[in-house]
């Protein structure tokens, strides 16, 4: 096993993650890229709505933080749309910049007046869907995207070929798709795209596994979060040679959302050894401008970004921060607060609150106090909490003792 990578100053995983015995098989590429998705399927989440300005500061806040490839966008959505990628384009941030659009010359044409260096274009990858959904005769699929495709080459774009619905497509079929658009068509990387979010990770690496047995092509990895297995079969698809993340940040996007980028990214550093390249203390203060461009509120639980991760207001995990917090926060926490941008960990005060807490508190304001004092002020603290059903502000505290312990109310009050 690697010490030095499961044990660092910033992190502290699971050794085991490491051990020879688990990475034999893995088929990581040299470099993984992330292609983010956010200006686009993380739009289609209900109810998200970017308009052009709000869109240029997620591109740049997405450049700032190292995101290698930025979806802008879909230019057959609306002028607006058009206009935001034309401008993302224009202000050359650093990231490829790629547009969405079906396999259709006429949405080709619009990518290409954006001056995008890249297109994702989808089609129906599945025979029912093509069937039931979209009402087409299944050849029809095929030579939309060989058309539509080697149009985009002609145009001197980089082509990522996207079959919607491909994990629940006879699999098969859809690769005789597929390779009749590398023949005849042009494909420059193939997206597996798990549209309903539908497959397990077990499964994805089946399905990886026959994909590079037909495709000789770059692989990305496109899935959603129905089951909650984005991340789980990203990071599976990554181990089977797939070089490329699709994913939004927050994970929002369509129904149950895509695949997070935050918390992908982080279990690729921290579990896997694998640096994607990112600026990963800008990933906080990404996620919040996101959230709030979005109208996405953050849970205060969400992994990498949520407010409470670094509050500890359980006595016994205060005790043990005070104990040892000062020396290795990672015997606490998985990996260090600025390893993302968060705020340094502290003890907040609530109904789960311990002696040590009230202690370290009434330091703070500057009281001291015998431990039956302590034990009296913990009691109030909890019954506080407990009516009002959240944590105390630190007023409120100094409000606390000055009721519980009337002799030094003047002092918690003016420290």
């Amino acid at each position: 096993m690697s010490q030095e990578l499961w044990k660092t100053n910033r992190w502290f995983v699971s050794p085991w993650n490491f051990a020879d015995g688990v990475r034999a098989e893995f088929k990581f590429p040299s470099q993984v890229k992330i292609h983010d998705v956010t200006l686009r399927d993380g739009e289609q989440q209900t109810g998200v709505m970017f308009n052009k300005d709000e869109k240029i500061r997620i591109a740049e806040a997405l450049a700032e933080a190292g995101v290698h490839r930025i979806e802008a966008g879909m230019p057959v959505v609306s002028p607006s749309d058009a206009a935001a990628i034309k401008e993302i384009v224009k202000r050359n941030l650093g990231p490829q910049i790629f547009a969405f659009s079906r396999c259709m010359v006429d949405d080709v044409k619009r990518a290409v007046d954006c001056g995008v260096s890249g297109v994702v274009m989808e089609v129906p990858s599945s025979q029912h869907i093509i069937k039931y959904a979209y009402q087409w005769p299944l050849e029809k699929a095929v030579a939309l995207s060989i058309e539509s495709t080697a149009y985009a080459h002609e145009q001197g774009l980089e082509v990522v070929f996207f079959p919607i619905d491909f994990t629940r497509a006879d699999i098969d079929w859809v690769l005789d798709l597929i390779t009749r658009v590398g023949n005849e068509g042009h494909m420059d990387a193939l997206v597996l795209v798990d549209t309903f979010g539908v497959a397990s990770p077990h499964a994805m690496q089946y399905l990886v596994r026959k994909v590079r047995a037909r495709i000789d092509k770059r692989l990305e990895a496109h899935f959603h979060m129905d089951f909650g297995m984005g991340v789980a079969n990203t990071i599976m698809a990554l181990a089977e040679g797939v070089e490329v993340i699709h994913s939004t940040v927050l994970g929002i996007g369509e129904r149950a959302g895509n695949t997070p980028m935050e918390e992908t990214v982080m279990a690729l550093l921290t579990m896997y050894g694998i640096d994607v390249g990112l600026k990963y203390d800008k990933l906080y203060d990404l996620a919040h401008l996101v959230s709030d461009l979005s109208g996405h509120p953050i849970a205060k639980n969400r992994p990498v970004v949520g407010d409470a991760l670094f509050q500890i207001e359980s006595g016994i995990i205060a005790s043990w921060f005070l104990n040892c917090g000062a020396v290795d926060p990672t015997e606490l926490f998985p990996y260090r607060w600025d390893v993302v941008g968060q705020a340094p960990a502290k003890i907040v005060m609530g109904k789960g609150s311990g002696l040590d807490s009230v202690k370290a508190w009434l330091k703070n304001i500057g009281v001291q106090a015998s431990e039956e004092e302590v034990t009296k002020v913990l009691a109030a603290v909890k019954d506080f909490s407990l009516r009002e059903k959240r944590l105390l502000t630190e007023e409120e505290f100094r409000s606390v003792v000055g009721a519980t312990l009337p002799g030094k109310a003047r002092v918690a009050s003016t420290a």
